[in-house]
């Protein structure tokens, strides 16, 4: 048995790959559904993006900006999924949420959760420097395929504030540790920050995640992740990310850059993993 050694000690061993213990993740956020965007607008898109989503056969899927209405929407369109979440102004269905979606043809739900990136996280409210509210998501999963419990844990950090990532990422790790303890674990989300970073290293180099994309031999990154509706722009970076625990191993990461008549489905990518349990 092979290993490859994470940050801080962790190890991520390589085990002998059996197809039927396989599966899908994805991090996607879909662009909240903004009368202003021309030309993309919700109505547009949605037929897109649900049929993104049947496409790729995403086992669990962690949104981000889903309004109430469109995350209805795939909801009605996909029922085989599950989906779970609040919205981040209210605790209830006002403003974008981090809505994680699952099999539940493949997933039981046993607990889930939310908590706000601020200095109180139990409510409503901004935090640090943050220009809104943002929210982090998690569940706690039984895979009815090999009997295992798995956390997926989703988060949307603020896209103005360096100092309310820097803290996000701190506030995160330690909820991890508070809600999942040392079990199995995947992070998920849009982190509004790219690899070189202080919020996304305090993730990369924690000593229990390690970012998918450093797990492959191949990782599929043809394109940033964030795409400005496909328009030329020094935003457009790789700052949509998927960690893992050592409890599980990478099959595939990739950026998954569908489009149609040459438009995107949202404004950013979907990034996408293969994932499966070790012997850990």
């Amino acid at each position: 048995m092979s290993s490859i050694s994470g940050p801080a000690g962790a190890l991520f061993p390589k085990f002998a790959l059996s197809m039927n213990n396989v599966f899908r993740v994805a991090t996607y956020n879909l662009r909240y559904a903004n009368d202003k965007d021309t030309g993309n607008l919700w109505v547009d898109r949605a037929p897109v993006v649900i049929n993104l989503i049947r496409f790729h056969d995403f086992d669990i899927l962690a949104t981000q900006e889903g309004l109430k209405a469109p995350l209805d929407h795939i909801s009605e369109a996909l029922p085989y999924y599950q989906r779970y979440g609040i919205a981040r102004d209210d605790g209830k269905t006002s403003g974008e949420h981090c809505a994680i979606f699952f099999n539940k043809e493949k997933f039981d739900l046993l607990n889930g959760g939310n908590f706000w990136l601020s200095e109180n996280p139990s409510k409503p409210g901004y935090g640090w420097d943050a220009k809104h509210n943002r929210l982090c998501t998690w569940v706690q999963l039984f895979s009815k395929f090999d009997g295992k419990i798995l956390f997926v844990f989703n988060a949307h950090f603020d896209h103005y504030g360096v100092a309310a990532r820097n803290a996000s990422s701190e506030l995160v790790l330690q909820k991890m540790v508070d809600i999942a303890g040392s079990q199995a674990c995947i992070l998920a989300g849009d982190f509004n920050t790219d690899h070189g970073s202080q919020s996304y290293n305090t993730l990369a180099q924690s000593p229990f995640l390690k970012d998918v994309y450093s797990l492959v031999e191949h990782p599929y990154v043809n394109n940033p992740s964030f795409n400005s509706w496909g328009n030329p722009s020094v935003e457009n970076r790789l700052i949509d990310h998927l960690f893992i625990s050592a409890h599980f191993q990478a099959k595939k990461y990739g950026i998954l850059t569908d489009t149609y008549f040459s438009k995107m489905p949202s404004d950013h990518f979907p990034v996408m993993a293969d994932l499966f349990f070790t012997n850990h």
